[in-house]
């Protein structure tokens, strides 16, 4: 037996006083009377995989729209999908791994703490209150012993095999006093908040904990990705008004919808709207991405929702300050950030899906990349408008490289890795269809905004001339430490060997003209071998340089 009392008596206690435990529903009909009806609490009975109302219409029409004991475990799904030849449990069929996965984080569970605001979940000695007019729907995976209840005007409990509610015992120790608990406003929760999504490669992935990084605005479900709600949870999820939200699939309790036309027919059941409130709603379209290049996630056109719903998390709605200059903006991306971007040309033999697998699997997976982030995706690149003439956009592929921590040993490990995906590039670039790289960087390391831009043929011409450049050296310095520069015409190394010895004797450059100038002064050093007008045979010093007597053209010459 449930009881219906007159729900929120002006000036009174929402919850009166009662030795028995109640379950009071604000009812659309007579909401000024107390109504009773038999309806059960706990439903143990397999009620199929269908939501109710889905097939069959509400339960009963003289009930209030609040329902209770309609759950449909993973394990009923299973069995009836596995008779069809179909896993609804499990997405990652039909092609699955071909698109992004991404898993709606949030939910309205009653054995969730952070949705209560008391972040607990109610005792036996709690008096729980669901605020008159929000709707929610609300999966109770277990039994909770109450003193009582007070539930919406429109929502539905969806109860697991043996789940519900019985009344409390007094003094029940580990509750203590207990208190008025308060579910949380479940219609926070937005579709376009880039912190409520995790994305995967496949579900396998998303269970352990392998999640790809993006950029804010492909967080977000793109149009191309499939859409997870995970089974063992209720939720509610409200999607921007006059937004465009395109999916190639969704799953929601077990189910997935590749078709629009089945998907709005749930939506229009009393489970549906709960869970998705009007006015706007998926659209499913069963749609692949046709490029094996990659497709932009979305237009752009929803950027602004999607920063705005991100920055509702930080003070006064603002981008945090970052600790490098010039930080770096991606495309795609709401607030400047401190890393590497490296922008990829490419060629109609790019797979995307390959190179971002060579990615994972070549460098992520190592132990010093632990926590290192990548994102890689095609983005559209608008370059600047010529005057009143606007450019075509191009379209290439955005590498993200970030660390989850700060400072300088953040940005070394950052641009040890992006200066690994560049050598990379340069070795085998050419083979899976990269044209041209171009990177920036931005970390605490370097001071300022580092830009580089390069093709693999670049790169290739840098390191042979580098390497042909020290290959020369060598072999000079080798020939020239065997004296194979002896001849006068090789003086270059024996100049630059003995320059410091003859500096001082080479002070004054230039030598003296005879013709034009006086004869310099003359120190003459006489040896002691030397007499008389031998003297003139001998060795004359002067202060231009060295010069020797030739005894042919001396006059006293005897013939």
């Amino acid at each position: 037996m449930v009881g219906f009392s007159p729900p929120y008596a002006s000036g009174s206690n929402p919850i009166p006083d009662s030795p028995d435990f109640s379950i009071m529903v604000a009812s659309n009909s007579s909401p000024g009377r107390g109504q009773k009806f038999q309806y059960p609490l706990v439903d143990s009975t397999d009620n199929g995989c269908q939501p109710p109302g889905l097939e069959s219409g509400d339960p009963s029409s003289s009930v209030p729209r609040v329902m209770y004991g309609h759950f449909f475990p993973c394990e009923s799904v299973k069995a009836r999908a596995q008779a069809a030849n179909k896993s609804a449990c499990n997405p990652e069929t039909d092609g699955l791994t071909e698109a992004v996965l991404k898993r709606w984080i949030p939910n309205t569970n009653f054995e969730n703490s952070s949705n209560w605001n008391e972040q607990r979940v109610p005792c036996s000695q709690d008096n729980v209150i669901f605020a008159k007019e929000k709707k929610v729907s609300v999966l109770v995976q277990s039994t909770h012993s109450l003193t009582a209840m007070l539930l919406p005007m429109d929502g539905e409990f969806i109860l697991s095999h043996g789940a519900g509610f019985q009344s409390a015992s007094r003094g029940d120790s580990e509750c203590g006093e207990g208190s008025f608990i308060n579910f949380q406003d479940s219609d926070q929760f937005q579709w376009y908040d880039p912190t409520l999504w995790q994305a995967a490669l496949s579900t396998d992935d998303l269970e352990n904990g392998r999640f790809l990084s993006a950029v804010d605005a492909e967080r977000v479900p793109c149009t191309y990705d499939d859409v997870l709600f995970s089974p063992g949870t209720s939720f509610r999820v409200h999607v921007e008004e006059a937004s465009e939200v395109q999916l190639r699939s969704i799953t929601v309790l077990g189910r997935r919808f590749t078709s629009n036309e089945e998907f709005a027919l749930y939506a229009q059941s009393p489970t549906g709207k709960l869970q998705f409130p009007r006015p706007a709603l998926p659209h499913v379209t069963n749609t692949k991405c046709q490029d094996k290049t990659g497709c932009v996630c979305n237009d752009g056109k929803m950027l602004q929702v999607i920063c705005s719903a991100l920055l509702r998390h930080t003070d006064d709605n603002k981008c945090p300050n970052v600790s490098c200059a010039n930080a770096l903006r991606p495309a795609g991306q709401c607030c400047d950030i401190c890393g590497v971007i490296i922008t990829l040309e490419y060629t109609s033999d790019f797979d995307l899906d390959t190179y971002r697998s060579r990615l994972i699997h070549a460098f992520l997976s190592l132990a010093k990349y632990s926590t290192v982030e990548l994102a890689i995706s095609k983005v559209e690149n608008t370059p600047l408008s010529l005057g009143k003439i606007p450019l075509a956009s191009e379209l290439k592929i955005q590498i993200v490289i970030t660390d989850k921590r700060v400072g300088s040993v953040a940005g070394r490990t950052v641009q040890q890795l992006a200066g690994d995906i560049m050598a990379d590039i340069t070795a085998h670039g050419q083979s899976f269809g990269i044209t041209k790289a171009e990177m920036q960087s931005a970390t605490d390391v370097a001071t300022g905004a580092q830009n580089g831009s390069m093709t693999p043929a670049g790169i290739s011409g840098i390191v042979f001339g580098i390497v042909l450049g020290v290959s020369l050296m060598g072999t000079i310095f080798f020939l020239y430490r065997m004296d194979a520069f002896r001849l006068q015409y090789f003086r270059l190394f024996w100049f630059w060997r003995n320059a410091p010895r003859e500096e001082a004797a080479f002070e004054n450059t230039g030598f003296n003209n005879p013709i034009f100038e006086p004869a310099p002064e003359t120190i003459q050093v006489t040896p002691a071998s030397y007499t008389g007008d031998d003297e003139l045979k001998g060795v004359s010093l002067q202060q231009s340089g060295i010069y020797f007597s030739n005894p042919l053209f001396d006059s006293d010459l005897d013939v």
